[in-house]
């Protein structure tokens, strides 16, 4: 069956021609193919180039170079096909605040020709899918954050495309508005749609993607099932020593302690795989202590997406 999608060395700068001409680069040689009915994620931190990714194949930010496919459809040069598949929830709510909830269902369903009855069907179905429909004469303002995200996957439902694209949908929600998107998600997963979303949560990632690619500075880092993902993730438990100076000057000595598997620094923070943490971190403060330095924090993490993106950039997803 052919792919979803399709990105074939995919490149965006922007501002070329500005300054020294380099410009921002976004994206650089992105390849990767998404099955149908896949639930992939792509996961990185803000930066790394996935809004940009989600621009380009929903068909608002054109690439440098380099081609994209949605559904068999090339997204530049046939944008308003690939539109007629694709429903696109963004980062941040953003319906029409004057007419009711009801009505943002029924304008968006206008815009891709729905015929009316079908359109006023479907809209009841999806506010009671989306449990809005006690909501479905109110404005979007009057609406929690909760209701606002559920009534923009709604929106995107309307015109019934098969690959869903998301933004970032949980931020800014709470923990209990956040599982209850969750669910929705896994409903529209198992109804068959091909879902793309991006998020920098790796529990989001790890607990709704069938794969996820771990994308940073607009490149592809690595890409399998969370689980296969989790079994690259460097042995033992990561520690993360905050230290009062840079931690250049501390790492030799760390690393020959014992239970150590490996350290090395970054700007006034010390990483470290322990096969023991609890045990050596008295050892590892001491350790630093004798080179001049204090520790000022102590973060601590399980093998997980998180320490295999760290061991892989050297630096946190948030």
């Amino acid at each position: 069956m052919p792919a979803a999608i399709r990105l074939q060395s995919l490149r965006k700068v922007y501002h070329p021609d500005k300054g020294n001409g380099a410009g921002i680069v976004a994206l650089e040689g992105l390849d990767l193919e998404i099955e149908p009915g896949e639930f992939f994620g792509l996961l990185g931190p803000n930066g790394a180039g996935k809004t940009t990714t989600i621009g380009i194949l929903t068909t608002r930010v054109r690439p440098t170079s380099g081609q994209a496919f949605v559904e068999g459809r090339e997204v530049v040069r046939e944008a308003v096909a690939v539109r007629q598949f694709i429903g696109v929830v963004p980062q941040r709510p953003n319906p029409d605040r004057v007419p009711t909830v009801t009505e943002n269902l029924l304008f968006h369903a206008s815009y891709f020709g729905v015929p009316r009855g079908v359109a006023l069907r479907r809209c009841v179905e999806l506010l009671r899918t989306f449990e809005l429909d006690d909501r479905a004469d109110a404005r979007p303002d009057k609406l929690s954050g909760g209701q606002q995200q559920r009534l923009m996957i709604a929106r995107a439902l309307m015109h019934e495309p098969t690959v869903l694209f998301l933004d970032e949908p949980t931020v800014g929600l709470d923990p209990q508005a956040r599982r209850a998107l969750w669910e929705i998600l896994r409903m529209l997963h198992g109804e068959g749609r091909t879902i793309v979303m991006t998020t920098h949560y790796m529990e989001e990632a790890d607990q709704l993607c069938d794969r996820v690619a771990i994308v940073d500075r607009g490149r592809l880092l690595a890409l399998d099932t969370p689980e296969a993902l989790k079994a690259e993730a460097p042995g033992g438990t990561l520690v993360e020593l905050t230290l009062d100076g840079p931690a250049d000057p501390v790492v030799s000595g760390i690393a020959m302690q014992p239970g150590v598997l490996s350290a090395a620094a970054d700007g006034p923070v010390l990483r470290i795989y322990a096969e023991r943490a609890g045990e050596v971190i008295t050892t590892l403060i001491m350790a630093a202590a004798q080179r001049g330095r204090a520790v000022t924090n102590i973060h601590l993490a399980q093998p997980s997406l998180e320490t295999l993106f760290v061991s892989l950039t050297g630096r946190k997803l948030d």
